[in-house]
């Protein structure tokens, strides 16, 4: 796959080309593209997906914090990963708001020259969405390219949306945010040193330094799985803000316990995928209730992980 931050960086002869945000990449994207590609590789033409970063309503409304599913990296590999071609990560500001669709798709017709553009029902582009379905098709027939429009997909009879996957993990229903996805919901990060309480009380936990900008779940205590280098282990992960402890913080702590890991963790790159939402985050009356709640926590997330962890290290 080839990598562009720029649309004027890419000239193609031709190519099939679906063009949003995709931020995180869930089974609705993930069809749109699928189809784009396998049109593509009957065509004999390279497949390729125009996404934007800042997101838009980021740029026009001024949208934070704690927005994004997925960064910009993470969605060009996921889509390395489904076979696409060229991905262009246009970076949208106020003056690219201000182009007109039909300005815009000049622009594009003239870099990528494509055959084919696949968009989902909601999609428009140009300076106050102009861009719509009615314009793109008047614009197909006249350009000379096909619009692909393909309906929104369901899960459990609900429409897979960006918007659906945030509105989930608000609530922290992790389970149903991998339905959309087709994943776990993943957070990566960097371990970094904390308070050393879960050291103390006999129960480390790795605190993980991540994106300011990333979606999480809501405070609470999730089972996870953990990946460190290379390597999976069950995790009882808190997001939160340790009422135990007061402490008073802007955004919540992302920590996990590794079960059964020994070893040091600092500095290195931990991913946390979150399986399922074990309880909400509370203040306990002593450390000793904090701790033998833990260890309930822990009793309850092995069940739920252990399948999992032997289902990838068959």
């Amino acid at each position: 796959m080839q990598y562009f931050e720029d649309l004027d960086q890419a000239e193609l002869g031709g190519c099939e080309l679906t063009i949003g945000s995709f931020d995180g990449i869930h089974l609705g994207h993930q069809e749109i593209i699928r189809q784009m590609i396998e049109a593509a590789r009957m065509l004999g033409l390279p497949s390729v997906v125009l996404t934007f970063y800042p997101h838009p309503s980021v740029v026009l409304r001024g949208r934070r914090p704690s927005f994004y599913i997925t960064s910009p990296e993470e969605k060009a590999a996921m889509m390395a990963e489904l076979g696409v071609d060229y991905v262009i990560n246009q970076k949208f500001d106020r003056q690219l708001s201000l182009v007109s669709a039909e300005a815009f798709l000049e622009r594009l017709r003239g870099r990528l020259r494509f055959h084919g553009l696949w968009i989902g029902e909601d999609f428009a582009l140009g300076h106050q969405r102009q861009g719509n379905q009615h314009f793109l098709r008047q614009a197909a027939n006249d350009g000379g390219f096909e619009l692909h429009v393909l309906p929104p997909l369901l899960v459990g009879g609900e429409v897979v949306s960006s918007t659906r996957v945030r509105e989930a993990l608000r609530s922290g229903d992790v389970a149903r945010v991998a339905q959309y996805l087709g994943r776990l919901f993943a957070i990566p990060g960097k371990v970094v040193e904390g308070a050393g309480r879960g050291r103390k009380l006999g129960i480390p936990t790795a605190n993980l330094s991540t994106w300011d900008e990333r979606a999480y779940p809501h405070t609470g205590v999730y089972a996870c799985l953990a990946e460190v280098e290379g390597k999976r282990w069950m995790a009882v992960s808190n997001i939160g803000t340790r009422p135990t402890f007061d402490e008073v913080r802007e955004l919540p702590v992302v920590e996990a316990h590794l079960l059964d890991f020994q070893g040091d963790l600092y500095g290195k790159d931990m991913t946390l995928r979150f399986v399922d939402r074990l309880r909400e985050e509370r203040r306990f009356p002593s450390k000793e209730a904090l701790l033998d709640q833990i260890r309930r926590d822990i009793e309850r997330a092995r069940p739920l992980l252990q399948p999992l962890l032997e289902r990838k290290n068959a």
